[in-house]
């Protein structure tokens, strides 16, 4: 598979956490669903657990999406697994568990791009174990690792100059170039409230592309891909599928 580029046409459907309106957020039910419903990209979040195995979550704690208490970081594999990660969200969910990454990828194949999210594990040996599994499962082409601490980006690429990654940031930045050249990124990765038509000209005309998220309004969809953003995230992928079929863009 290969990455969109700045030119390549119509916005892409991110799935965040797969369908996570529809579905139990970060699981392999929510990611089917998001598949099902025309995502093009699954986003999802990775922490390590206790005994260091890199377990799909977004909070550090189990308790938000789960029938159990406690951190994650201070939790096995076996105790994560003993959990119910989908009753909490439907009774038609009970019994999903939390994924490994291991485990998405290889459920995932070739057929959907990752963006996977490095969760608070810089300083905890997070980044290294993920680059060592990109390699080992052959996905390289298909996964783009991002995150809020940039420091964690900068690692990846002293570790792995090819792996590709993306800057996560909730700000409106002077100068967005500068600041993805000097942390070695391929994307910026803006909350979508502070993305507007300069950001895009300035970040395509220096190769850059452009994701944003977590869009869940039709209007606020529409305004972004007639601006010629190059991917949304989002908790519906259903309603961006139905919005990208009737909205033209730029390209």
């Amino acid at each position: 598979m290969t990455h969109r580029t700045p030119t390549d046409g119509p916005a892409r459907i991110v799935g965040h956490r797969g369908a996570r309106g529809l579905a139990p957020e970060n699981t392999l039910a929510s990611f089917q669903v998001a598949r099902d419903l025309g995502a093009d990209l699954l986003e999802l979040d990775v922490h390590l657990s206790k005994d260091g195995h890199l377990i799909v979550m977004h909070d550090p704690t189990v308790d938000r999406t789960s029938d159990g208490h406690g951190a994650l970081k201070q939790m096995t594999l076996a105790e994560i697994k003993a959990l119910d990660a989908g009753g909490w969200f439907d009774a038609r969910f009970a019994g999903e568990r939390a994924p490994t990454l291991p485990e998405v990828l290889e459920w995932s194949t070739s057929e959907t791009e990752l963006l996977i999210e490095m969760k608070g594990g810089f300083d905890q040996g997070l980044v290294p174990k993920l680059v060592d599994l990109v390699w080992e499962s052959d996905r390289a082409a298909d996964v783009t690792l991002i995150s809020f601490d940039h420091r964690a980006l900068q690692h990846v690429k002293a570790l792995s100059p090819e792996i590709r990654t993306g800057m996560l940031y909730v700000a409106r930045l002077v100068d967005s170039v500068a600041v993805a050249r000097g942390v070695g990124v391929e994307a910026l990765h803006p909350n979508w409230n502070y993305v507007d038509s300069d950001l895009l000209r300035e970040a395509h005309a220096a190769g850059l592309s452009v994701s944003t998220w977590t869009v869940n309004e039709p209007e606020i969809m529409r305004v972004l891909i007639e601006m010629g953003v190059d991917s949304i995230a989002t908790d519906y992928p259903d309603r961006l599928t139905a919005v990208i079929r009737d909205t033209p863009t730029t390209s």
